[in-house]
């Protein structure tokens, strides 16, 4: 009778999920460096830790490989995270592959907790300060719109003379003249043409 498969996932009774002990870190370590980095479910069993073989890959691919590099993430790298999330996306393998040393988990958790935050931030930021802008330049056109210019303020006081000056109604009023007054008006519609002939 064949037997069934032997199933290379973990159940909750047989494996332990917490936290990694010093103890467990060195004896994975111990194994991995006399079998290699493989078959992670063998790799358990020859360390004799109650733990599954995807639990030991991860253990090992994010804290106890000797080329890993955490914590201290630096400006350049954080700026360079920054670029090729924008570029990539959430493709944190692809990331951390141009980032020697970090790992996808670490690049991850860093952006969660921190840039996420931060980019947040100074968007909130840029917005508050482009609606500042926006309302001094439009509290600027409206006193510009509001304040007369030079022509036509003196235009305006032109107007305002010449009518404190002459005022229609007095220039052309010659009902109220003497009749005396208008006698040279008299005498210039009694000229005959011999007024006029000096040849």
């Amino acid at each position: 009778m064949p037997r069934a498969p032997i199933s290379t996932k973990c159940t909750r009774k047989e494996a332990n999920r917490g936290a990694w002990t010093a103890e467990e870190d060195q004896k994975l370590a111990q194994v991995i460096e006399i079998h290699g980095p493989k078959r992670w479910k063998s790799v358990a069993e020859k360390a004799g830790l109650n733990r599954c073989g995807k639990s030991c890959r991860l253990r090992w691919m994010n804290y106890l490989r000797p080329n890993i590099k955490r914590g201290n993430i630096s400006d350049q790298e954080e700026d360079l995270i920054l670029r090729l999330h924008k570029l990539l996306g959430n493709r944190w393998s692809l990331i951390a592959g141009r980032l020697p040393g970090r790992t996808d988990n670490e690049i991850k958790n860093y952006w969660n907790s921190h840039l996420s935050k931060k980019i947040k931030q100074n968007e909130k930021q840029n917005r508050s300060s482009r609606l500042q802008e926006s309302v001094l330049e439009n509290s600027k056109v409206n006193q510009m719109d509001s304040a007369p210019t030079g022509s036509e303020e003196g235009f305006s006081k032109r107007d305002d003379d010449f009518t404190s000056c002459v005022n229609g109604d007095t220039f052309f009023d010659f009902y109220n003249q003497e009749p005396l007054n208008l006698e040279w008006m008299s005498q210039f519609f009694e000229m005959d043409e011999s007024w006029f002939n000096f040849v």
